[in-house]
């Protein structure tokens, strides 16, 4: 099953994770493959060589396959360095598939991404394509359906187009203006706590005391009001949870085992499915009352005299 499809794969220091990606890569013979690697952090004793690894696995590449490379000699870090990949990869495609280097995907995962990258290239209410489902069926609106619309790009296995992306900015100082509490609200469906957790996550982006690039991707999508294909059927393994990673540290999340996704799908309605959305916000990214009210409690202790993010 040829994959023609450009594919974005963005790797680091885990050359151990990022083997088995390439090898489902090989299996699933990708022929348009761009790899970014960052730079190793000066202060981390054999993390150079750890990120020298990860390039070496490019050389290793030995299906027919056209290979473009973004090697950073300086750290950029997570935010600033999947932010410049990005950059990079839209640059030179229309649109594409994004892996990182700890999201194993089912190989009907290309396929599903193709196929609705093709149904709503011109349309202007998609903002990408999720290959990762973090709902069960019992919280999903219509669960039968191949696959649902989100207001929130989960990017454990995504796609998208350089229409969407050129809406990312890494600095969203001034968020507030563009995404009033009024809208979004309607964006989240009117459920105050998701409204609170969101804002707080904007703010404390905004400010800088986190160091990414979703959730940037998560404010562009909610201003502009348009929404992610996520699949019913969970097609990708997140396999890098652990002491090594930068965020993901710990057990993770339960993400049901990926199974193959039943192609060609049928179309649904570009209509958010609000019971899915308010659960992942909950449950999946963590997204309860007190939760946020310990954000706030933060903003407060770091005597920062800044706007509250409802304000």
């Amino acid at each position: 099953m040829a994959v023609n499809e450009p594919v974005l794969l963005m790797g680091f220091n885990r050359p151990e994770l990022m083997a088995r990606v390439i090898n489902r890569l090989r299996e699933t013979e990708v022929a348009r493959l761009y790899v970014a690697v960052d730079g190793p952090r000066r202060d981390r004793s054999g993390e150079a060589e750890r990120v020298a690894a990860c390039r070496d696995l490019v050389a290793g590449i030995d299906w027919h396959c056209d290979v473009r490379t973004l090697f950073q000699d300086e750290n950029l870090g997570c935010g600033r360095g999947v932010t410049t990949a990005l950059g990079w990869f839209f640059a030179e495609v229309e649109r594409g598939i994004i892996l990182e280097d700890d999201i194993l995907p089912d190989p009907t995962f290309f396929g599903f991404c193709s196929e609705l990258l093709d149904r709503y290239e011109n349309d202007d209410r998609v903002f990408a394509v999720s290959g990762c489902n973090v709902v069960p069926r019992s919280r999903m609106t219509r669960p039968n359906d191949a696959y649902r619309f989100s207001q929130i790009p989960v990017v454990w296995g995504w796609a998208t187009w350089r229409r969407s992306w050129a809406q990312h900015r890494l600095d969203i100082t001034g968020w507030r203006r563009r995404l009033p509490i009024s809208r979004l609200l309607q964006r989240v469906g009117y459920s105050p706590a998701s409204a609170l957790f969101w804002g707080s996550e904007f703010e404390l982006t905004a400010r800088g005391d986190v160091d990414t690039w979703d959730w940037q991707l998560t404010q562009a999508a909610m201003t502009s009001g348009q929404l992610t294909a996520t699949t019913n059927v969970n097609l990708v393994a997140n396999i890098g949870f652990g002491a090594d990673a930068t965020h993901t540290v710990g057990e993770g999340p339960a993400l049901a085992p990926p199974r193959p996704a039943h192609l060609p799908t049928a179309p649904v309605p570009v209509v958010a499915d609000r019971l899915a959305d308010q659960w992942a916000t909950r449950h999946h990214f963590g997204g309860s009352v007190l939760t946020s009210l310990d954000r706030i409690r933060q903003y407060v202790m770091s005597g920062r005299e800044r706007a509250a993010p409802w304000a």
